[in-house]
Formats: structure tokens, sequence, C-alpha cells
């Protein structure tokens, strides 16, 4: 059973990770949550004036407005659009977008629901007056719902893979919103041209979401792959993947989504390619950090089918390149690494200098990789080894450049938030004030994540039901 303590977790666990702030950089990623702003301000104009019985309604009407606004952008994000990346900073960057962007969706109608404006019946029903009441109490109903999907969403007591599916469900209370929007008083007709912009919005949203659930879910999700080897390396897992017809297209440095096609392990995860592309297959490390992770290591998958959506990134280094990794970050190098002496490089270019933080040496992925760029004159190895006292840090990374100037350099970290945190800072202090990063902390919400003990309980009730998967021998 999932004890008391278990259930309260640890104080770090119910502290709300707030979004860091950096030197903004101006280019094209400022397109895409420009253009969220833009049709947020545009909006206003259409509610600018209005007048209720009690004054000025313009606002309630605004920000209710706002919430199906925000929803529908994060339907059309979470369609994970390849073309959209540059336009957010990277698929990273688009989902901590969606998730900012739907929580505010949350706020605002919360707020539209608390000032109920109601104009001074000089607005104009969307509908029947029975109509617009009956989506008015459908909304009511659909706001409790949401605020029940919403604490599933922010506990993290809730396992992902059952988080994943009610996730799905915010359709129901966004068309509901969406309904009463159409139908309700409003400063202008259906069919003026701000009509015609809300409508537009709200079917936007609604294709939106009907192509991730049906179209990218289930009638083309991926391209095909079948798993040919599994590697364990201590508490990481190499796998390879075979392309069962046409082979992925992709760049060194870049990421996939993955699906195995195995009772249990169906769920979506992202992960970097470590592969080379001329390779003519796909690999990648997989670390036991959760239930889905840990039921990955446990399941013999040699021969199993699996799903590759991508690719997706832009990791576009230099000449000058400084890299930190940690455990399994490694993998966003690796694929580059493997390049370095192909040419694509300057001859007399400095070899790229990698910081890789790791408990030993014998935890390293792909350390021959790594060894025979060094020795090629390619790579400037730093292995932190923490089992020799070894930990990455500002003083090991100033310590190895001196008095040297990083400006202008492609400074690139990946691996535990710590690491990035203490790579952030020493970069800083050498003059480099952005470092290219990747954050794919799909969900985020307070307390302890309890997959583990769940996924355990939930196998004790299982086990005399259900086929047990395949325990892979050590070998």
């Amino acid at each position: 059973m999932i004890t008391l303590r278990e259930l309260a977790g640890r104080p770090a666990d119910w502290q709300l990770r707030k979004p860091s702030l950096r030197r903004p950089r101006f280019g094209a990623h400022w397109v895409g949550p420009s253009a969220i702003a833009g049709s947020v301000a545009w909006s206003w104009l259409a509610f600018a004036g209005a007048q209720g019985e009690d004054g000025p309604v313009a606002f309630g009407l605004f920000i209710g407005a706002v919430s199906i606004i925000l929803m529908a952008w994060s339907f059309v994000l979470a369609i994970r659009i390849r073309f959209l990346e540059p336009l957010f900073g990277g698929l990273d960057a688009m989902y901590r977008v969606h998730r900012w962007i739907g929580a505010l969706a949350v706020v605002t109608m919360f707020l539209h629901i608390q000032i109920e404006p109601e104009l001074d019946g000089t607005g104009i029903l969307g509908a029947s007056k029975s109509v617009a009441d009956a989506a008015t109490d459908l909304a009511g109903l659909a706001e409790t719902f949401l605020y029940v999907l919403v604490g599933v969403s922010i506990l993290r007591w809730i396992p992902y893979r059952f988080w994943r599916l009610t996730h799905k469900l915010l359709i129901l209370p966004y068309l509901a919103a969406c309904w009463h929007f159409y139908t309700a008083e409003k400063s202008y007709a259906n069919g003026s041209g701000w009509g015609w912009w809300f409508g537009s919005i709200m079917v936007v949203g609604t294709i939106a979401y009907l192509f991730r659930v049906v179209v990218r879910d289930a009638i083309a999700p991926g391209l095909p792959h079948t798993v040919t080897r599994a590697t364990l390396h201590g508490s990481t897992l190499e796998l390879v993947l075979k392309p069962d017809g046409k082979p992925m297209k992709y760049k060194p440095g870049q990421f996939a989504v993955i699906k195995f096609q195995v009772s249990g392990l169906r769920e979506p995860h992202i992960f970097t390619i470590a592969s080379a592309p001329a390779d003519g297959y796909l690999s990648f490390f997989i670390r036991s950090l959760g239930d889905w992770t840990d039921r990955v290591h446990r399941t013999d998958l040699v021969g199993r089918p699996v799903i590759v959506e991508g690719p997706y990134g832009r990791f576009q280094p230099n000449q000058r390149a400084v890299w930190i990794a940690g455990g399994v970050g490694i993998s966003a190098f690796v694929s580059t690494i493997r390049l370095l002496g192909d040419g694509s490089r300057a001859a007399d270019g400095p070899p790229v200098t990698l910081f890789y933080s790791v408990r030993s040496e014998d935890d390293a992925m792909a350390i021959e990789v790594l060894r025979e760029a060094q020795a090629a004159g390619h790579l400037d190895l730093v292995l932190c080894c923490s089992d020799q006292g070894q930990r990455f840090s500002e003083t090991v990374m100033a310590d190895h450049f001196g008095s040297t100037t990083l400006a202008g350099a492609h400074v690139a970290a990946c691996g535990p938030a710590g690491l990035v945190a203490a790579a952030e800072r020493a970069a800083g202090v050498l003059g480099v004030h952005h470092i290219e990063r990747e954050d794919f902390d799909i969900r985020q919400g307070f307390g302890p994540d309890l997959s583990r003990p769940i996924d355990q309980l939930l196998s004790r009730f299982a086990r005399s039901r259900i086929r047990v998967p395949q325990i892979r021998s050590n070998r």
C-alpha cells in the first residue's frame, strides 16, 4: 500500500517551478509568442466600450474571450508542428508556452465567471434565449469539470499515463465554452467581422484537437521501426531501432518521439537521437527514472515494433563550441561528435570542449566515441566523475578556460536541472549570457511522483489475470 510518507513526499515536491528569467534574445523565436499576444490584444477591440446595467463590462467579456483564444492556441501547439519550432525557440519552448497559456486560460475563465458581465439589453444574442440559457448552464458544469481536470494535472500523485488520458478530455470544457460564447449576448452579431474572427479561432482550436487525437495519434502516428538491439549500461538502456520502411531523415542533435507498440508502454516519450544520420538506424539512451522507464528496462523489447515521430530540434553549433552534459544528457551531443572529423568544421578550428558529468567512468555513455574523437584532436573531453570527487561547477569550467573569454561561442547544456543551472552561471562569468538547452518537463505540478508505487500496486492486482512481460536477463 502507499504510505502517508509517500503521499507527503519532500518539501521540494510541493514547490512550483517558476519560469527562469534570462537576458532576452531577439530573433525568430519571438514571432510565436508575439502572435499569441497579438491575437489577444486585437480581440479587446471587439468589446471596448461595452456597457452593462452597473457600468462597463468590457473587461469581463474580454477575458471570457481570452480564455477561449488561449485554449485554442494550446491545442494548436499540442500538434507539434515542426515549422513552428523556430517561431517559439524549439519544441521544448512550445511545450512551456502550451502549459502556461493553458494555465492562464483557466485563470481567465475563473475571473470571467466571477465577474458575470451582462450587457444592458443593447447586446445581440447569438441564439434564442432558451438556447443561450442552456449553453450557460452547460458552461457552468464544464467549469466544474475543468477544475477537476486541472487538479489531476497539477497533482503529481496521478501517474503520467493516467494524466495523459484525462488531459484529452479538456476538449469538453473548451467546446462548452465555445457554445456559450457563440450563443451569449454580445456587443456584435455572429455574422459580423468580429463574429467571423472569434468563430474562426474556435474552429481552428477544434480542428487542431481532432488532428492531434485522430490523425497524429491514430492514423499517421509516425514511421514504423523494430527494436533490433537492447544493451544495458548500468542504469541506462541503449536501444537500436531499424526502420521497417523509409528511414527517418534527421540531423545530428535532433530528437524524436518514440511510441512502443507494447501493452503498458504505448505512451509517447521524447528522446535525443544518439546515432549518426548515415548509420541507417536510430539509437537512443533511456535511463531508469520513473514507472515507464522502469518498465522499459524490465521488458524484452528486441523484435518489438515501435513508432517514431519526428525529427525535432535545431541544434546548430558554430565553429567554437562548449558543451556540458550530465548522465544520459550526452545523447544530445553524441550524434554530432561522431561527425566532428567529416569536414563539416574547419580543420584548423578549435576542438569542441565537452564537460561530461557522470557517477563513474563506467556509467559514461558512448565513452568509446568520445575517446576516439579526443584522440583525433576533435574533442577536448573533461570527464567529471563524482565517485572520484569530481563534479561539474562554475569553478571547474573557469579553471579549464582560465582567462579565455567564451564570447561568441556556442554553449549548450543537457542534463539535470542543477547541472544546467551551473552551466548557465559558469557561461555568464565567461562572457556568454545565453546557452542552448532543452527542458522537456512535459508535466509540472505539485506533490511527489507516485508512479512507481501505484504501478507496483496495480501490478499486484493484475498479475493473476494479465501476462507479465518477459524480464530480460543481464547479459
